[in-house]
């Protein structure tokens, strides 16, 4: 096999790869097949089952991309809940969110090739006719150029590839003549005017009809950009390149890569966040795999496959050993600083990171790659979903999942590697939790918060264009697909480039800027295959070996890495360093302690940063500690069966749901509707849950009008219309300052957007059942199998439901994308007569869906901080000789030295990704 695995050779020909290979990826480093072996006790998953699988994945997507052409076309994207597109400029702005919006018909053009993958070539052969016909890609809009390339760009080559494949097989397609590509190019060429500056990195918005500098343009004064947003261009460009054979998109692109590369810290060989496009100086100077960073590593070592420049893979073998060295603390992946490698940056990770198993799969380094992503599966299996940011110890830091794929396509990888039916298991797992708990009638919904299970009205593009491709591919065999797709490599949003393109079209100057800068380590480059008695040391339970460790370590166990670091700080006589919990600005020593931190040696300053992060994290903490968390309103009658959950604000009186039994009720609107008078409808609230309007007396003061009619409970909806909890911060409802204790029937709060779901569901159906909980329950089986799935009487019912729902004005939360940093959202500034006690704060403000309580997992790690208190005083009393200093100083003259990093790492925490 060639070096390249497929990107080298003569002719256009494909060489042979090995049989499992996902997209000779894995042939760059040539992985060879394991998957005749699996452990002992997990048998293979039977070839009924898989298909079984299969099949259901196929109706997920029909249901998915069947609503969002019926209810949403030619929008670009659907919004599940309202059953209806999402057109840029007719809702409300989500902020950086919106930019991967174009009015191109986003979420068409992203599933091109999943089409194909799925076997649907008579629905893909439509879908292209609509492109040609429908999308204009001349519109006045600014989008981001890092989005606009992987996923319209990226989609519109991946299907081009696909349709030149079916027009040589000559069933299907026969009619085309490339049409996709003059469309990609003329994007392409739209997306030039973005790298006019003086590095070459683009600049990250740019307008589709009038560029960069125009007035009429309304961008180009950017400075900064992420380093995934300039990095992540080469494969679509160079593909664009190769099959057209203007070589000036390819250029652009490696001068981009280039640049980048130059601008690595030189002494860790690590890149930081965001970079200035001008300068090239770092703004944030944090690094990590995932958010910001992440592809920039996946498109170096896919671009060595694509294009066989072997100065790609020299770089990412570098980074690779940097990220081992520093970044990687198994099963953690923790951001650290670029000039202190050694020191974390942060406390928590992000849910980008997913995909890091799947890329060390292609490198070769399987070992980690299974330890991290069962790490992550723990976490899903404690939250269903994963949160987009969760700590050290595994609690939730953000809690929203916009359906990212990343994690499917590790599973999906690693399962290639291994033939391990482990990983069938695991994907059989998000199958069911997307079907039980994002499943909605017009599609699949974002996850809002997944503590409590509640719903977005989101359902992104990269939904349709990863998720079920690498569901299906995982459970398929290779007659299952109509195509060899070893042939084809996936770029970051999945969409398919053959690999025939490596020898097409070779004509732009390759500039080798990797050797003269950085002596490099021949251990990190392999150039033939590993040897599969390395990979899978001739024991059939190797993958389960090194999983088995860390099967509880979500409930019961510290991460290894911090457990490891902490006990050789012991075992060579170091003082445990003062923690920020146990911080008192009263004790002398306490102060002494910090002015050596912030003075004395490496090690000092070290933990002087990291007590200053401690403080920060405790102080917003602390804040957080003092609210209550959200609330769930699920409507569990039919056709809904509990598959829409609404995030609903706390009271402060009644009893608390996270203490008491649920209620569950049929929903009835009072009379008077505002609820601030005796009811004139006892009969119709007794025994039901009663709808209430927001306004004209106190919060109290209703809930005793209700509870004296009969209901047993209360659902609060907002008087402000267009209010959503999207967009304003939950806030809880008080008392009315006299004793409550006479409430007894549980309260909640919902805004406009969330209330007027519940009151079009009672018009179309009269009868409406809720349950009021501390979070989402599972749905009732047995209602569950009465329904079919995306039935024809349920589709139209929530289209009636949608119709009257387009005067409402619906904001979906801002949530952490890959490629940019959302603005703040505007804050409520509630003003009537109901007191509310407001449960955001300007600490949260990046953040709106996070500003709750953050709830920890079971099992936290006080017996290590026990040990290490303990063995602290020992040391103490044993040793009275021991003295940090007599003289206390003004914290503030303490503090007043660390300036630039307390500053950092506020960004950090503020920061959104």
């Amino acid at each position: 096999m060639s070096e390249a695995g497929g990107g080298r050779g003569s002719g256009s020909s494909v060489p042979q790869r090995a049989p499992w290979s996902l997209v000779a990826a894995t042939a760059a480093l040539c992985l060879v097949s394991a998957t005749s072996v699996w452990p002992v006790g997990a048998a293979p998953m039977s070839r009924e089952e898989k298909q079984k699988l299969g099949n259901q994945v196929l109706e997920m997507f029909d249901h998915a991309y069947g609503n969002y052409m019926e209810h949403a076309y030619p929008a670009d994207e659907l919004m599940p809940l309202t059953c209806r597109g999402r057109v840029r400029g007719q809702e409300p702005s989500r902020g950086d969110v919106d930019d991967a919006l174009g009015k191109f018909s986003l979420t068409l053009i992203d599933s091109l090739d999943t089409l194909v993958v799925l076997n649907k070539t008579k629905e893909f052969e439509d879908a292209v006719r609509k492109v040609l016909r429908d999308v204009n890609l001349d519109n006045d809009v600014v989008v981001s150029v890092f989005e606009t390339n992987i996923r319209v760009l990226g989609g519109l080559l991946g299907g081009h590839s696909l349709a030149i494949m079916l027009k040589e097989k000559g069933e299907y397609m026969q009619w085309y003549n490339d049409e996709l590509l003059q469309m990609a190019k003329q994007l392409g060429y739209k997306l030039l005017p973005a790298f006019n500056t003086t590095s070459g990195l683009p600049y990250p918005r740019i307008n589709l009809k009038f560029g960069i500098r125009k007035p009429e343009a309304r961008t180009g004064t950017e400075t900064d950009t992420c380093t995934a947003c300039a990095g992540t261009l080469i494969l679509e460009f160079a593909a664009l390149s190769r099959f057209t054979g203007a070589t000036i998109f390819e250029e652009y692109a490696r001068k981009a890569l280039d640049f980048l590369w130059e601008k690595r810290q030189r002494s860790s060989n690590l890149v930081g966040v965001t970079i200035n496009i001008h300068t090239g100086d770092w703004v944030r100077k944090d690094s990590g795999v995932g958010a910001g960073i992440d592809s920039y590593y996946e498109y170096l070592l896919k671009a060595y496959v694509l294009l066989g420049d072997d100065s790609f893979l020299e770089r990412f073998n570098t980074h690779y050993d940097a990220i081992m060295r520093y970044i990687s603390q198994p099963p953690l992946l923790l951001d650290v600083h670029i000039h202190k490698p050694m020191l974390n940056a942060r406390t928590w990770m992000d849910a980008l990171l997913a995909f890091f198993p799947g890329l060390q799969v292609l490198k070769g380094d399987i070992r980690p790659a299974i330890e991290t992503h069962e790490m992550l599966y723990q976490v899903i299996k404690k939250h269903n979903f994963l949160p987009e940011a969760f700590t050290t110890d595994f609690r939730v830091h953000w809690a929203q999942h916009p359906l990212r794929p990343e994690f499917a396509e590790s599973t999906y990888f690693l399962y290639k590697a291994t033939g391990d039916p482990y990983y069938l298991e695991v994907g059989k797992t998000l199958i069911e939790n997307l079907n039980k708990y994002a499943r909605v009638p017009c599609g699949f919904a974002a996850m809002k918060d997944v503590r409590t299970g509640s719903h977005e009205d989101r359902m992104d593009s990269f939904f349709l264009a990863e998720m079920f491709k690498y569901l299906y591919l995982l459970f398929a065999d290779k007659e299952d697909i109509i195509f060899d797709i070893e042939d084809y490599i996936f770029t970051t949003e999945a969409h398919l480039l053959p690999l025939w393109l490596s020898t097409t079209n070779q004509r732009v100057s390759k500039k080798n800027t990797t050797s003269e800068y950085t002596e490099l380590d021949d251990s990190n480059f392999d150039w033939t295959c590993p040897n599969t008695q390395i990979l899978f040391p001739n024991d059939p339970l190797y993958a389960q070996s090194i999983r088995e460790p860390l099967k509880n370590v979500v409930d019961k166990s510290c991460p290894r890495g911090i457990i490891r670091v902490r006990e050789e700080s012991l075992r060579s006589g170091a003082k445990p360093p003062l923690r920020a919990r146990d911080f008192m600005a009263t004790n002398p020593d306490h102060l002494e302690i910090l002015k050596k931190m912030g003075a004395a040696s490496s090690i000092d300053a070290e933990d002087g940063l990291r007590f200053m992060q401690e403080m920060i994290e405790l102080s917003s903490q602390q804040q957080k500690e003092q609210q209550l968390p959200p609330r769930a309103v699920q409507i569990v009658s039919h056709p809904f069966f509990g598959r829409v959950v609404l995030t609903a604000g706390p009271a402060q009186f009644g009893p608390d749901l996270s203490k008491h039994k649920e209620t569950r009720g049929f929903v009835a609107s009072s009379k008077p509707y505002n609820g601030c008078s005796e009811l004139t409808n006892p009969e119709a609230v007794m025994g039901k849950i009663a709808l209430i309007q927001r306004g004209q007396c106190m919060f109290a003061e209703k809930a005793r009008n209700i509870q004296n009619a009969g209901a047993i409970g209360g659902i609060v909806i907002d008087d402000n219309e267009g209010s959503s909890s999207d967009t304003a911060p939950l806030f809880q409802m008080a008392g009315d300052g006299k004793d409550t204790d006479d409430i007894k029937i549980p309260m909640l709060f919902l805004f406009s957007k969330e209330g007027s779901i519940i009151l079009d569901a009672i018009r179309e159906y009269e009868e409406v059942e809720v349950l009021l909980s501390d979070k989402a329950k599972d749905r009732d089986p047995e209602m569950e199998n009465e329904e079919q799935p995306s039935s024809e009487n349920d589709s139209q019912s929530a289209e009636q439901i949608a119709s009257r729902s387009q005067e409402i004005d619906l904001v979906d939360q801002e949530s952490p994308e890959e490629s940019s940093v959302n603005s703040h959202p505007e804050s409520l500034s509630p003003v009537d007569t109901d007191s509310a006690a407001s449960v955001s704060s300007s600490e949260q403000d990046s953040n709106p869906v996070e500003n709750l309580e953050t709830t920890s997992l079971d099992g936290e790690c006080t017996d290590l901080d026990n040990q290490l208190q303990e063995q602290s005083e020992t040391e103490e009393d044993s040793n009275p000789n021991v003295s940090w200093g007599q003289k206390a100083q003004p914290i503030d003259s303490i503090l007043a030295d660390w300036n630039e990093d307390i500053e950092a790492f506020e960004m950090m925490d503020k920061d959104e990704l």
